[in-house]
């Protein structure tokens, strides 16, 4: 009975220190105002995501792995607040997706975004070099249909390239991570 109570004990304790170490010190435990006061230029998606832009990337799968390798080509273009950003992938398999934001920046920085793959609203902030985005991204049919948890980070690098790294999640646990960057597609 006691080396039950022991594994149980063991198994639990790893659990709770797992949990933490996802929640304060992993990707999840980042916030918008760990990066309020920091050094560089702010990143504003009205300036830094507009015009035509180049998006080079992976998708790792939950064993870590690539997945997949992508191209992008985006356009966005703003009207004060207001911004539509369209998104055309190229995937190593062939594959092409289309995908079209509609956004919206609120006068505190805050950001709502919708897509025709996104439930309901996706809601961010930018805050100093940064931009997060909380989605519920919803998977093409055939490829399961699953709607999964999204958090997309993007920083702003010295030279105006931006990094993105998202995540998805389901049920709370990783299934997949994205890193990419985007930058501004230059004049032939």
């Amino acid at each position: 009975m006691e080396t039950v109570f022991l594994v149980f004990l063991g198994a639990s304790l790893m659990l709770i220190l797992g949990y933490i170490k996802t929640r304060y010190f992993g990707f999840y435990g980042q916030t918008p105002s760990d990066y309020a006061d920091a050094a560089g230029e702010p990143f504003d998606v009205r300036a830094h995501l507009n015009g035509p832009i180049i998006c080079e990337g992976v998708i790792y799968g939950p064993t870590g792995r690539v997945t997949s390798r992508f191209v992008g080509d985006f356009h966005a273009k703003w009207d004060g607040n207001k911004g539509v950003m369209t998104e055309q992938f190229t995937y190593d398999s062939g594959d092409e997706v289309l995908r079209e934001w509609k956004l919206t920046v609120g006068n505190d920085g805050r950001i709502r975004a919708t897509a025709s793959d996104v439930v309901g609203e996706g809601e961010g902030v930018q805050s100093g070099p940064t931009v997060q985005l909380k989605y519920k991204y919803k998977l093409p049919d055939d490829q399961g249909g699953h709607v999964l948890d999204t958090t997309d980070w993007m920083y702003l690098a010295p030279n105006g390239t931006i990094v993105n790294r998202s995540q998805f999640r389901k049920y709370g646990i990783k299934v997949a991570e994205l890193v990419a960057t985007m930058r501004r597609k230059e004049a032939a």
